[in-house]
């Protein structure tokens, strides 16, 4: 498969944050910072009504194994859930746990073996957005302003970081996405979720709502 790499002098559009919608702001709050990710995101109070799976994880890359373990075994002490317990792949070592949220997490590693210590370092944040046609809404993405980093195809892209964001950006089929968290693909109302733009307010093709940025 080839990777296509593009690149766009439009950038009028690019991640600010990211907020999860969460029914208790305060027990939540609490939850994340136990976790270690709550510099990342943002929270804001919401009752609206989902069902099933939400359409995105945010997953974390890591250094090495141990602190793969570490930060799954914070999250359940937390409070979280585990969905997949971190395990040895092709790929890497990761695992998947869902907060009390509802958000589902990824914490995975490219490494397979430790070479130190157990660390609470993040290398990368990564919100991935399951969608219904990567190729469609990565055209979408791109006629906001997004710059494509990689793409593979209909099957993933991944999108420039913004310098106002330590979260990246990527597209990944919804079924797929789900399969890999060890959820059923369907679900049905909010997603939880509201991007941080740069520019200004819009929904994507897969409904994910974009709000300028404070």
């Amino acid at each position: 498969m080839v990777m296509a790499t593009t690149t766009s002098t439009a950038a009028h559009t690019s991640l600010a944050s990211v907020t999860l919608e969460v029914a208790n702001p305060e027990a939540a709050r609490r939850f994340y910072s136990a976790f270690g990710v709550d510099t990342y995101i943002r929270l804001r109070a919401s009752e609206v009504h989902s069902t099933g799976f939400r359409g995105f994880t945010l997953a974390l890359t890591v250094s090495g194994p141990a602190t793969v373990d570490g930060y799954v075994a914070a999250a359940v002490d937390a409070g979280a859930t585990v969905l997949k317990p971190a395990a040895k792949s092709l790929w890497g070592y990761g695992g998947v746990v869902q907060a009390p949220d509802g958000t589902i997490w990824k914490i995975a590693t490219s490494a397979k073996k430790d070479t130190g210590p157990a660390t609470r370092e993040i290398d990368e944040v990564v919100l991935l957005l399951g969608v219904e046609d990567v190729k469609a809404t990565k055209q979408f993405y791109v006629g906001r302003g997004l710059t494509v980093a990689k793409s593979f195809g209909g099957k993933y892209t991944e999108f420039a970081s913004g310098a106002s964001s330590s979260v990246k950006l990527a597209l990944y089929k919804r079924r797929a996405l789900a399969k890999d968290l060890g959820v059923p693909a369907d679900g049905t109302g909010s997603h939880h979720i509201v991007l941080g733009s740069t520019a200004d307010t819009f929904i994507d093709p897969d409904g994910f709502a974009w709000e300028a940025a404070a």
